[in-house]
Parts: structure tokens; C-alpha cells; sequence
């Protein structure tokens, strides 16, 4: 059993004396784990660092079987580690990807989005808009995306306010009534409105964190959200308050 891709590195771990598995989110196989030789060698370790584009030619006996990876580099993000803001990003992407996506089953579109996101890593006004459609992208791939298209109450397209935190389609500010309390941000940014400050992202955020934290996570075990979401959040938070 052999393959080529491309993809990019979401992670790595120690395996044994000197070999790591490498965990990869790539465009036709999915998120895939593989053994690389040698992994942790001076040569290998800044190729291997999450967010690194590579070419990857993966072999097993079986295709159940764990396998190999043999690696050549594409493109490193490393330029980011100096970067807080950035890198911080970084880390939110692969962590979730790692947390979220499926073994083995293929998201072409999510996987290419993906990759013009990190792509965009440095460009620090374009990335948290890009971030947080990525975010909305990342549910809508996995099964649950947001319905913003007309009020769930009225079928109105107009003052769309807040989204439901129960079926995470839209609720106009008529349509909320008294329950507005109770609802999700709906900031114009979501919609594709308006000039998209970082306060309107972060509220964007705020929400599609909550699908990820209240409605995907529990499908997966009840496990929390990887903490580098909180951290880059927190990273967004700082740079709100400094402007």
C-alpha cells in the first residue's frame, strides 16, 4: 500500500529512539498519521514543524496499518515563530485540525482554504477575518454550519441580529424578542457586512466557538477544545485592547 500527496504538518510525537509520527492534514487523504526515520534528526526537526507544507509519499503493508512517511520539504512557515500573534494562530489551526477532522477522510475544500489560511499567516489585518471564516468553513465541513441566511422565527433577511444557540441558524432582533439573552452574537462581519474590526470578529468567534465547544466536541467524546483556540483568542483580545 503506497500514496503521494501534499499536505501540511498538524503535529508530531516521539516514537521510540530517533523516529516521530508525523500527523498531516493533506488534500486527498485526509488527516493521516505516519512514522517517519529519523524524524527527530537536525536535518528533519524544522521540517517538521506544525504549519510546514510537504510532499509526502506514505507506505504500509496493510492500509490499517500505521506506515511510513517519507518527507520532502515544500514551504516552511517557521518565519512566523517570531510573531505572537501569528504563531498563536498557527496553533489554533493545526491544533483544531487535529482535534476535529476525522482519521483518513478526505476535505479537499477545507484542506485548500486551510492552506491559503496559513498562507496568510504574517498578514496580521487580513488574518482574523480570514480566521474566522475558516472556523464557520470548519463547521459547515464537519456537519455544523451555520444557517445565516433568514431569520428562524420571522423568515425575515433583514436586522439579523444573533443566532441560535440550539439549531445555529440566524434570529432577527425582532424575531428574538425576549430571548435575546439567550442568543448568540450575530455581528454584521458573519454576514459579510461592514468594514470587520477585530471586536466584531472576536464576537464572530464567540460563537462559532460555541458550536465547536458545545456541539462537535461532545460528538467526539467530550473532550475540550485544544487550548491553543483559548490562547489565540486571548491574542486577539490583547490586540483589541492595545489599539
Amino acid at each position: 500500500m503506497d500514496w503521494r500527496d501534499q499536505g501540511f504538518v498538524l503535529s508530531t510525537r516521539k516514537h521510540g529512539e530517533t523516529s516521530v509520527i508525523l500527523e498531516a492534514f493533506t488534500e486527498t487523504h485526509g488527516r493521516h498519521a505516519g512514522i517517519v526515520r529519523g524524524g527527530i534528526s537536525r536535518k528533519m526537526t524544522p521540517i517538521l514543524q506544525p504549519g510546514g507544507q510537504v510532499d509526502l509519499t506514505w507506505r504500509a503493508r496493510l492500509s490499517d496499518h500505521i506506515g511510513t512517511f517519507a518527507v520532502e520539504p515544500l514551504r516552511a512557515r517557521t518565519a512566523v515563530l517570531s510573531d505572537r500573534f501569528a504563531l498563536a494562530g498557527l496553533n489554533a489551526v493545526t491544533a483544531l485540525l487535529g482535534f476535529c477532522l476525522p482519521d483518513r477522510e478526505p476535505h479537499a475544500a477545507l484542506y485548500l482554504q486551510s492552506r491559503q489560511l496559513l498562507d496568510l499567516l504574517g498578514q496580521n489585518d487580513l488574518w482574523p477575518l480570514a480566521y474566522l471564516r475558516w472556523e464557520m468553513a470548519l463547521l459547515s465541513a464537519l456537519g455544523y454550519g451555520l444557517d445565516l441566511s433568514e431569520c428562524a422565527v420571522t423568515g425575515s433577511t433583514e436586522s439579523l441580529t444573533y443566532v441560535s444557540p440550539k439549531s445555529g441558524r440566524a434570529v432577527s432582533a425582532q424575531g428574538a424578542g425576549d430571548w435575546a439573552d439567550r442568543l448568540l452574537p450575530l455581528p454584521p462581519v458573519m454576514l459579510g457586512q461592514g468594514q470587520a474590526p477585530d471586536v466584531e470578529i472576536q464576537q464572530g468567534l464567540i460563537t462559532t466557538g460555541y458550536f465547536l465547544s458545545e456541539k462537535l466536541a461532545p460528538d467526539l467524546g467530550h473532550r475540550p477544545l485544544p487550548e491553543a483556540r483559548a490562547r489565540f483568542m486571548d491574542r486577539l483580545e490583547r490586540r483589541i485592547r492595545s489599539r
